[in-house]
């Protein structure tokens, strides 16, 4: 437990909310020094590793999944002046307090060690893989499939602690997506005394925020578990000055979709005359369609907190979207697990448990052991 903790303070110390290098060499050097494993480094930073049965094209491939960038810290989360200097690490009541601890520097090195670690049975390849640009759309995953990453399954370890109940690590079979899309309704200007002289942008888009209101929210069943999605108007822009009829009104749109649903905005667009419907960003949902992995990752998680006498972890679904969505888009079958619990990442008091880190590695290496 505490090379566990001071890998995790090694890292956690590492600024990489501008810039990922370093923290990505501190990755790649710990690899070449403590494994014999294949260590890559690829053009954009992703570290990437493999071990076991590489010379069997039949060979089945699980990886452990995360990513070394970090949103950016707090001013108290820093030794230097704003968020320009190194980051602040403190370890005290159980707990590794410190930008990127729980979101998810901690459970990068759960997994380092892990894979250290783990003898994958016969048959199989354990892989290694810590992204960057997680955090501004999933870029170091992207690029990484685009070059033929492509494990069978993978384990992402972003947080699944404290989902079912207290003080356990649950598995996610599925998250929402989030795709972010703006309606443009487009009007002609006209002098606010005579508003008939023109067309109101910002009428047409009142009646197209109407018609997003009545849209059903998607939603979906994975192992039995309901993924209700949603659907949100979250801001509107429209108009220049208290004088002039608006010609331009932009609403921007919230959906959290799930897998194999989302809601016909552009129906809802298409309903409303000059309103074009554009997609800004479109992070995928993620469902695990391999029962017999999601059983087996249930059981290693069961087993570990049955020895550490702890309740028994559940399949959940989590409400936010990881990389596991581009892995599950891509073909392979992903799972999150891992330390961050609800209201740690992204906070100015930011921590992660040593016991919940120490759960994390005995539960991936157990699971690189296992036969499924």
């Amino acid at each position: 437990m505490e090379e566990l903790a001071d890998l995790t303070e090694t890292l956690v110390a590492i600024p990489s909310h501008e810039d990922e290098t370093a923290a990505g060499d501190a990755i790649e050097e710990w690899l070449r020094a403590e494994t014999d494993a294949r260590v890559e480094r690829d053009a954009v930073g992703n570290v990437i590793a493999y071990k076991g049965e590489t010379n069997d094209y039949d060979a089945d491939t699980l990886a452990f999944v995360g990513h070394h960038d970090v949103v950016p810290p707090a001013e108290r989360q820093t030794a230097g002046e704003g968020n320009a200097g190194e980051y602040v690490v403190e370890r005290r009541d159980g707990r590794i307090h410190g930008r990127g601890a729980a979101d998810m520097k901690g459970a990068v090195a759960a997994c380092m060690l892990a894979f250290r670690d783990a003898e994958p049975t016969a048959g199989r390849e354990l892989a290694f893989a810590s992204f960057v640009g997680e955090e501004v759309g999933g870029t170091g995953a992207r690029h990484a499939i685009d070059e033929g990453f492509a494990p069978d399954r993978a384990v992402v370890a972003e947080g699944s602690t404290n989902y079912s109940k207290p003080g356990v690590t649950d598995v996610a079979v599925a998250h929402k997506g989030r795709r972010a899309s703006t309606l443009v309704a487009s009007g002609t200007a006209a002098h606010a005394s005579e508003p008939e002289a023109g067309e109101n942008a910002i009428y047409r888009a009142s009646d197209v925020i109407g018609a997003v209101r009545e849209l059903d929210a998607p939603s979906a069943t994975v192992f039995g578990e309901p993924v209700t999605g949603s659907l949100a108007v979250t801001m509107v822009r429209g108009g220049e000055t208290w004088n002039v009829i608006p010609e331009h009104c932009e609403v921007t749109i919230d959906e959290r979709t799930v897998p194999g649903d989302r809601a016909d905005i552009g129906r809802a667009a298409e309903s409303v005359d000059g309103v074009a419907w554009a997609v800004d960003q479109d992070l995928p949902p993620m469902a695990c369609g391999d029962d017999a992995f999601a059983d087996a990752t249930l059981a290693a998680a069961r087993e570990v907190h049955d020895e550490l006498g702890l309740d028994a972890p559940e399949h959940v679904v989590k409400p936010h979207a990881t990389d596991a969505g581009w892995l599950a888009e891509a073909g392979t079958d992903p799972l999150v697990c891992g330390a961050s619990e609800p209201g740690e990442a992204h906070t100015d008091a930011e921590s992660v448990g040593i016991d919940v880190l120490d759960r994390c590695y005995r539960i991936y290496r157990n699971l690189g052991e296992r036969s499924f």
